[in-house]
Formats: structure tokens, sequence, C-alpha cells
């Protein structure tokens, strides 16, 4: 039985993480396939790209990463500080930069919405903020966002429909220096 990721991923312990995605039913990821002679190469711009939008909204580093044909590894630091320091306001964007939604949260960035909210809204907002602060420090929540993107166009384009991916991801915790160099 798989282990939830708040036992496996301490943060107190270390910041930085090892994590692997692996494609399932020998999908490509990015490479050239030699049996059907399609490239899929341009499929390593939308993994780059999907990093760079996540990494600038969530408060966790991409140090390093690989892609390779069937399966990625990427090394993350989780940067717990830096989100206590957003505003709210911030906290909000940075969330919907990602996860553009139509909820409460939305009318709070309306600074004309945000005028005609009840005490009660502004309550409730309160404590979603606080929820999102949270998820934008999450591994798993990064990691979801950039698995999911990536599996839903690349099964579109596949025209196909099911798993793109084997399993969650896999993570390891690099607990000193030496385990972070030598995973890069």
């Amino acid at each position: 039985m798989p282990i939830a990721r708040s036992k496996q991923i301490i943060l107190s312990q270390t910041s930085y993480q090892h994590c692997i995605s692996r494609c399932v039913r020998r999908a490509f990821l990015c490479g050239y396939d030699k049996f059907t002679g399609k490239s899929f190469e341009h499929r390593r711009n939308w993994f780059e790209k999907r990093l760079t939008k996540l990494s600038s909204a969530f408060s966790i580093d991409v140090c390093a990463y690989a892609i390779m044909h069937n399966h990625n590894h990427l090394v993350l630091h989780v940067d717990t500080e830096r989100a206590k320091k957003w505003t709210n306001m911030e906290v909000i964007q940075r969330w919907h930069s990602v996860h553009p939604n139509k909820t409460i949260t939305a009318m709070y960035i309306d600074p004309q919405q945000r005028e005609k909210l009840t005490p009660i809204q502004l309550s409730t907002i309160h404590k979603i903020t606080k929820i999102y602060r949270e998820r934008l420090t999450s591994i798993s929540y990064f990691m979801k966002a950039l698995n999911q993107y990536i599996a839903l166009r690349a099964n579109r384009e596949d025209q196909c429909s099911g798993r793109f991916w084997e399993s969650r991801f896999k993570s390891q915790a690099l607990l000193d220096e030496r385990a972070i160099v030598s995973c890069m």
C-alpha cells in the first residue's frame, strides 16, 4: 500500500527532493520512436514551458531536471519562508495563474468586486488563501499540475485516453549537499 506523501516528504528534515515520473504503454514523453518513425521531441518544449510557469507560481525552485524519452527527473527545492512573505493577493494571483477559476477568490482580485464582498466572504477568502499558500509549497500539487498538464496534451495528441503516467511520481529526499550534487 502506498505511503501518504505527507509522511514521505518532511520539509523539516530536508527541503530538497528528487522526483521521477515514468510513462506507461510505451508512450513517449519526448524523443524519436523508431518503430513508428514519429518524433515527440516537441513535447520537451511543453515540459520546459510548464516547469517555468509552475516554478514562477509555486514557492518551489527547479534546481535541475532531465527529460528522457519515457520519464523525467526533477530536483526540487521547497522554499516555505518565501511563501510566508507573500500577501494574500499575491497568493491568490499565483494560484490563479496555474488554476484559473471563477471562485470567490477571483472576485477578490478585481478591485471593483472586492469592495462589494461581505465580511463573511472576506473571511472565507482568508481561509482559502491559507489553503492556497500551503498548496503553493506542496511538491504533490506541483507535480500534479505538471503531470496532469502533460498527460492531457499528450493523450489529446496521441488520440487516446487513459493513463499517461505509470503511477504516482516517485520522490526521494536529498538529505545533504553531497546527495544534492550527486543527484544533479
